[in-house]
């Protein structure tokens, strides 16, 4: 009677937060990290007892540091994956500008770890590396400036994130770190061409950054090394590269068994950039497969899923998230193979780092909140896109 009376109406039910999550979001993709995470703790088991043992550390020093920030990298996914394509937005900005000032403060304060590239914070005995916190920022905030071009009266924004990205390439490239620049073009690369640039425009770009490398050849000593070590017919046995061919070699189709690879004992960096030839090496093709088939995976979902996205912003961050998480893969194991100069960069969610871990993390759970499914043609999504 006082329902009549006054008019008013049940009060709707709210569904609890992870239910809605867990209804929403890619279950695929979110199972196919989990793998990952754990395959790389697999991995970190035999790849780090060796480097463990040459700095008199325990056996499973670098395995528990790695389960510890691969937990923390999974704690900021999920949480990153329960926000909204609009608090993503935020974090992302918030995100490149503090990433941002860190890069700009590298060639004061940064230090090198005897890598020959100034990449790394020393913060509280702990190192931090930004540029992996400013890849995802720099491709959400890319996103949002071309998204905002596409209004009326819109900034204009593809001119302002072209500019964005010749000073983010421009600090990278003083590390020098020219394998963080490359993923850095490509995802802005990827945002533009989604966001409908013209294909010669893409063409007269593509131009641009190769004469940027030749002039990088001739100025940079050390990107002018890993060239010539690629082009180069013959590998020296005594490279990483060598060392790395070799395992790969010899892991043949089911590896020589767990434990008995001898690539650990050798690669300075078996734990974090050539992770995958200790993989081929003790376990062999197949494992390979799988960490690939995974990762094409995530990537062939998430497009998938975001070639029926309706908001502007949302189809071009996911678009550049999901395609910046699987090139770092590819040019990660594409090293390895020697089908791409060597850039010192991690395998995500497998490789050992602190930064890379939780970077990733930060990464993939922006993807997802990006892919969760939404309510479709409800009159308030209607009257917000004819709002626009």
């Amino acid at each position: 009677m006082t329902e009549m009376v006054y008019g008013s109406s049940p009060v709707p039910v709210t569904e609890p937060v992870l239910p809605r999550w867990w209804r929403t979001i890619d279950k695929w993709t979110l199972t196919s990290i989990f793998v990952l995470f754990g395959l790389g703790l697999l991995l970190g088991l035999a790849a780090s007892v060796p480097l463990a043992s040459r700095n008199g550390l325990e056996p499973f020093y670098y395995v528990q540091k790695q389960a510890m920030f691969g937990c923390m990298g999974l704690a900021v996914m999920i949480s990153v994956s329960m926000m909204s394509p609009g608090n993503v937005r935020r974090l992302g900005v918030l995100g490149f500008v503090c990433a941002m000032i860190l890069v700009m403060a590298l060639p004061f304060v940064g230090e090198d770890h005897g890598k020959g590239a100034v990449r790394w914070l020393s913060i509280g005995g702990f190192s931090l590396q930004p540029s992996e916190f400013l890849k995802p920022g720099f491709v959400v905030v890319s996103a949002w400036l071309m998204a905002a071009s596409q209004q009326v009266g819109g900034p204009p924004g593809k001119l302002l994130s072209f500019g964005l990205l010749c000073i983010v390439v421009g600090f990278l490239a003083m590390q020098p770190d020219f394998g963080q620049s490359a993923l850095v073009l490509f995802s802005w690369g990827v945002i533009y061409f989604v966001a409908g640039a013209p294909m010669i425009l893409i063409v007269g770009i593509t131009g641009l950054v190769a004469g940027g490398g030749v002039i990088a050849y001739g100025a940079s000593e050390h990107f002018a090394r890993r060239i010539d070590g690629f082009l180069s017919p013959d590998i020296d046995p005594r490279t990483q590269l060598g060392y790395a061919t070799n395992a790969i070699q010899e892991g043949g189709f089911f590896g020589v068994g767990v434990g008995e690879g001898q690539v650990k004992w050798s690669l300075p960096d078996a734990h974090t950039d050539f992770i995958i030839a200790v993989a081929a090496e003790e376990y062999g093709l197949i494992l390979v497969l799988i960490i690939l088939a995974l990762f094409g995976l995530i990537v062939v979902r998430s497009l998938a899923r975001l070639m029926s996205e309706q908001d502007t912003f949302t189809r071009l961050a996911g678009s550049g998230l999901a395609c910046l998480f699987g090139v770092q893969a590819m040019i990660n194991m594409g090293v390895a193979v020697r089908l791409l100069p060597a850039k010192g960069m991690t395998l995500p969610f497998i490789s050992y780092g602190g930064s890379s871990l939780i970077a990733a993390g930060l990464t993939v759970g922006a993807l997802l909140a990006m892919t969760r499914t939404r309510p479709r043609d409800r009159m308030s999504d209607v009257f917000r896109r004819s709002g626009r």
